[in-house]
């Protein structure tokens, strides 16, 4: 390509809006789980088999098992000895795991050591890998629309979930400090501390350097109490203090810090390397040995243990900063890293601008599914080939060596049980590394197509919600581009949960050797090589990659400078982040898995690299986004990369100094708040309350909606895309698959019905369908065998004894048919089961176990009835019923700008008011609801809204998009009405429907977009009479899933007092509640009991009944009474006589 050409300068501003959409085919959303999941499957398996491929017979060390190979086939199931490729949607109608099975290839000795046969055999299962949807492995990987539709599927859903037993799973993605990285922090104390949480494939550890009483000491699980550090550098062959003065640099302010470090090591008595050791050796743990550590797996445990230098020695190599590997006990690349994490403590010492922030998001990972079933598998693997190896020990004996078969003994429920297992509890359990999660997958929440994508977006927090901190909750700086700053939920949780951006990217791991060969032939001084005194030449910075420490390099502008020209030219991964660090004299290079970042515009002096014939030919389809990554016009930065970026927010405010330039700035948003029309013009907790509420609203959830068999299901009768629209829905496919109506709404006070947000609705547009929804409800019967190898069964109704018409919505096969009207009781399944399931009888005797709608309103219709087999070979019978509803007052809706409502009455037509045009609203909202929430953007939507509907043209209210063009000016909005006769400022004049006459005021009226909520009012409607008690206080039950009363609380009786309606409170606390009639003795005042022989009452205390009276009291009353017993407290009541 023409170098001038190409710089050529730019006329005006380029639109570079092409790319966000061709980013989204390959990158973004839920694009980040399938690649972490592909990863695991293509590269993270191999791996972990490849670990750990030989299993030998500890006795008969000739017989051996080696996995050689190890692949995943297709998704499939197998039915006597038959196997099928299934699709997703079969395993969901058939309560199924979408699972593949795991083939490994193997070879394996039999026979005796004389005569030696080597066996191999491929295609082995060792059990079953639950499949994420639209993953490599999935049978929906490439399929087009047709394909996808013939498999019952739809095109837009995004995949990235797991089916297990027939229900939708998804993996959150987990947040987590960075591992191998050195964190300056204060712990409780406000003492400085350096902590690296080390990881490597073997163990996992924290080893802390904290600086107390201004001496430094080392913190590690293995040691029984703190270490002065002087004593473990010893320990590592660094005698002299001179030499660890020279590691940590030669200026006089750290060596006055460190001198009462060495005046600890002296007073320990330590000034050699074996007296270090033996120092160690007795204040580190007994418990600890390396033979009954599981983390040294890898390692010969005699080895360890008969190791002449003994436990300290092994606790410094092994457990000692891990990620740090010790060659041939050679300690030195473990000091100089020592040597490091202290001058970061000094420096945070002489300054507090080098404390690192724990929040800041270049210092967090994000952990995706792959990699948590990457360590799970690798568990399960490990606990399989153990029990193998066991199994074989037990099994052979001498006479049976020479035909033992140890390939046999491979069981392949181990691995797909505990996969399940994990997948289907959320519960995350590693042993070997003592790791304990809870709440690591969650049901997949179907209520809208919004819900589902914010649902793969959200990052789950590593701190439990009950710390009530504000640091990890506030909103970063760094989190610009990255993390959304409007979704994030009220309460508890506020701030911790977060949602990614529209176009960050999630990385995974790549290959280290070749980038590290790649930095020794740039420049980097390898480390064995260089004395103290050179390590921090002032000229010089530290180069260190994923955490370790390579080298160190003289130019390190010019170095950073080349890795990323061999970046842009796609020599090198395109994650792999460089950082120059002034402050701390570092190069930071980072290639490992869970980093954010994100896609930039390359700019050479302020001079975008992209140009209008770059786009022409993306428009055009000639090139993709990849295209523009391999010709270098566009880069992905992390977060740590973009402090040594200047980047533009505009093409048009670029200086000399610009590096980059934003796609678009829209992109800072989530999914859910890009649904938002002009969110910049909105006070920023609604749009965080639309957030909220965008996934709790009605609409289609995908075009496979009615062949689906959901335990609840909402839809909207009439979804409508919105008039206002952003660049965001269209990418997301949100005006495909709406969640809302647009709506007339006048803002006016009317009726009274309007106070607090609700809103008057007119009855002609609900009797049009405004507002009209479908709730569907999924009932499901097994008919299940017994041991004894009787079955449950379903008879036909028998109509001349069903009397009550509870069998008339059922089929002659005993089961509902479709399109039946239910009504309370009704029986859906007429099922009998034997009385007798265990034993086994001659003659087998039935009771009538039916299925009944109990917890029906009345009017719902069986919409359709499926039987399928489960995967026990049981029948199950699944009846979906639908009830359609039309809004009724109390029902919630909410524009899309956090103005949330509950309608408050609903007026016919003929008494709405109407404008001059003859329009009358739907809705009227009142003004009310504007001032004090300053939601600028509904009213300008309402705008567009009615511009639109006045020239026939969707207008769009993007984010910060006035100066691209993505979002139309107030100006425009309003010369489009005055050309279509309408007000400059959308209002109407209107006339009363009740008298007929004009309204004194001109009226802001237009079609706004309103969402309808699942919170309904006949979902929440409750009151009873006469029901349940709890069986131990004897008051009503509480809840209305269980029929309970309403409860008279505190702050109730607090104001019956104020009052002074003593009968009322005696009646609710007593009469209507638990009253209860007991014996009290007068002499004692203790709990008698009445004697039905003598019909009197009697005290156990007195031994008689001469003073007991019967007093009424709550049966709570008397229970505390009882309880205060039982503990030795005597509470004694005393009687007046109520006749004086």
């Amino acid at each position: 390509m023409d170098k001038e050409f190409q710089n050529a300068p730019n006329k005006s501003a380029v639109d570079k809006f092409q790319l966000i959409p061709e980013f989204l085919k390959v990158r973004g959303l839920v694009k980040q789980h399938l690649d972490s999941f592909n990863y695991f499957v293509k590269t993270d398996i191999k791996k972990i088999v490849r670990a750990n491929d030989r299993i030998q017979a500890t006795y008969y060390p000739h017989i051996y098992l080696r996995f050689l190979n190890v692949k995943i086939g297709k998704p499939s199931i197998t039915t006597d000895g038959i196997t099928d490729i299934i699709s997703p949607q079969t395993c969901r109608l058939s309560d199924r795991t979408y699972a593949a099975p795991i083939y490994v290839d193997i070879e394996y000795s039999q026979g005796s050591p004389d005569d030696l046969k080597i066996r191999k055999a491929s295609d082995i299962i060792i059990g079953r890998l639950p499949i994420m949807l639209r993953s490599c492995c999935c049978v929906l990987d490439k399929r087009d629309e047709a394909e996808l539709a013939k498999l019952g599927e739809c095109p837009l859903d995004p995949g990235g979930y797991f089916i297990i037993k027939g229900t939708e799973k998804v993996i959150l993605i987990q947040e987590q400090l960075s591992k191998n990285r050195i964190i300056i922090d204060t712990d409780k104390k406000k003492n400085i501390t350096a902590s690296v949480t080390s990881s490597t494939e073997i163990i996992k550890t924290k080893t802390t350097i904290v600086m107390e009483r201004e001496k430094l000491w080392l913190e590690l699980n293995q040691f029984r109490k703190k270490v002065p550090l002087m004593v473990v550098m010893k320990a590592m062959g660094m005698e002299s203090d001179q030499e660890v003065a020279q590691l940590i640099g030669r200026d006089p302010r750290y060596t006055s810090l460190l001198l009462p470090s060495f005046e600890e090591c002296t007073k320990c008595g330590v000034s050699t390397q074996a007296n270090a050791l033996a120092y160690l050796d007795s204040i580190s743990k007994c418990a600890y040995q390396a033979t009954k550590q599981p983390m040294f797996s890898n390692m010969q445990a005699e080895e360890v243990s008969n190791h002449e230098e003994g436990k300290a020695f092994t606790i410094l190599r092994d457990v000692f900063l891990a990620n740090v590997p010790v060659h041939g006990d050679n300690f030195r690349p473990k000091c100089i890293y020592v040597a490091v994490m202290i001058r970061r403590i000094m420096n945070a010492i002489l300054n507090k601008d080098a404390m690192d922030d724990k929040d800041y998001v270049g210092n967090k990972r994000l952990e995706l599914s792959g990699q948590l079933i990457s360590l799970l598998f690798e568990d399960l693997f490990k606990s399989m080939t153990t029990e193998v190896k066991k199994m074989a020990d037990k099994e052979l004996k001498p006479a049976k060596a020479n035909k033992f078969d140890i390939s046999r003994l491979i069981e392949k429920d181990h691995i797909s049980l505990g996969l399940e297992r994990t997948l289907s509890t959320g519960n995350f359990d590693i042993k070997r590394f003592k790791m304990h999660k809870s709440g690591v997958t969650q049901v997949l929440q179907r209520l809208s197509f919004i819900s589902v994508l914010g649902q793969m977006t959200r990052v789950k927090p590593q701190f439990e919600k009950s710390r009530k901190v504000s640091g990890p909750r506030a909103l970063q700086p760094s989190q610009w581009g990255m993390l959304c700053p409007c979704d994030t939920p009220e309460g508890e949780s506020c701030g911790l949960v977060k949602n990614l951006a529209l176009m960050t990217h999630v990385t995974t791991d790549e290959e280290e050797p070749p980038l590290i060969s790649l930095c020794y032939t740039l420049g980097v001084e390898d480390m064995e090589h260089i004395s103290g005194e050179e390590l921090h030449t002032p000229d010089s910075f530290l180069v260190i990659f994923n955490g370790s420490i390579l080298g160190k390099h003289r130019r390190p502008q010019r170095f950073a400078t080349a890795l990323r020209k061999l970046r842009r030219a796609c020599r090198v991964g395109a994650f792999v982040s460089v950082y120059v660090n002034e402050k701390q004299c570092c190069v930071y290079i980072a290639s490992d898995g869970g980093r954010v970042c994100r896609p930039l515009v390359i700019a050479d002096k302020g001079i975008s690299r992209v140009k209008d014939h770059h786009m022409k030919e993306l428009k055009d389809g000639v090139c993709t986004f990849n295209d523009f990554l391999l010709n270098g016009l566009v880069e992905y930065l992390d977060v740590n990369e973009q402090n040594n970026a200047l980047i533009a927010l505009y093409e048009g405010k670029t200086t000399l100094e610009t590096t980059h330039i934003e796609i678009e700035p829209f992109t800072i948003l989530g999914v859910c708040a890009g649904l938002i029309p002009y969110p910049h013009h909105n006070q920023s907790p609604r749009n965080t309350y639309q957030c909220a509420m965008g996934k709790q609203a009605m609409g289609n959830i995908a075009y496979n909606q009615h062949r689906r068999m959901d335990t609840l299901l909402y839809l909207l009768v009439y979804p409508q895309r919105p008039l206002v629209t952003t660049k965001s829905i269209e990418l997301v496919g949100y005006d495909k698959l709406g969640a809302g109506q647009n709506a007339t709404v006048a803002v006016m006070s009317y009726s009274g019905y309007d106070i607090e947000d609700a809103i008057v609705m007119n009855k002609s547009s609900l009797d049009r369908g405004f507002g009209r929804c479908i709730f569907m409800k999924r009932y499901t019967a097994v008919r299940q065998r017994y041991p004894n190898g009787t079955a449950d069964r379903i008879i036909g109704p028998n109509r001349a004894r069903d009397t009550a018409g509870r069998m008339q919505i059922l089929d002659d096969d005993g089961i509902a048919a479709p399109g039946e009207i239910i009504s309370p009781n009704h029986i859906y399944i007429n099922k009998q089961s034997p009385i007798e399931t265990r034993n086994s009888v001659s003659s087998i005797a039935y009771r009538s176990t039916e299925q009944t709608f109990n917890k029906c309103y009345g009017g719902e219709v069986v919409d359709k009835v499926a039987l399928c087999n489960d995967k026990d070979g049981n029948m199950c019978i699944k009846v979906l019923t639908r009830h359609t509803r039309r809004p009724e007052l109390g029902d919630k809706f909410s524009s899309r700008h956090g103005q949330k409502g509950v309608c408050g009455t609903i007026v016919q037509q003929e008494d709405f008011p109407f404008s001059e045009k003859g329009i009358c609203p739907d809705l009227i909202m009142n003004p009310h609801g504007f001032p004090s929430r300053m939601t600028v953007g509904k009213m300008i939507e309402l705008l567009g809204g009615k511009a639109g509907v006045s020239c026939g043209r969707f207008h769009y209210g993007s984010a910060f998009g006035e100066a691209s063009g993505h979002a139309d000016n107030v100006e425009t909005i309003s010369e489009t009405l005055v050309k279509h006769g309408f007000n400059y400022g959308g209002k109407d004049f209107i006339y009363s429907g009740i008298t007929g006459c004009p309204l004194q005021a001109y009226i802001f009226m237009g079609p706004i977009y309103y969402q309808k909520l699942k919170h309904m009012v006949i979902d929440k409607m409750h009151a009873r009479g006469v029901g349940p008690r709890t069986m131990m206080t004897r008051q009503p039950t509480e809840g209305r899933a269980r029929n309970g009363g309403q409860r008279v609380g505190e702050m109730e009786r607090d104001c019956l007092i104020a009052y002074g309606a003593s009968m009322l409170i005696f009646e609710r606390l007593m009469l209507s509640s638990d009253p209860y009639e007991v014996q009290v003795c007068g002499a004692c005042g203790l709990l008698g009991y009445y004697n039905h022989k003598l019909k009197i009452g009697m005290c156990s205390s007195c031994k008689n009944g001469d003073q007991v009276s019967t007093v009424k009291m709550p049966y709570g009353c008397k229970l505390l009474i009882q309880e205060l017993q039982s503990m030795n407290i005597v509470p004694r009541l005393k009687l007046e006589d109520d006749r004086v």
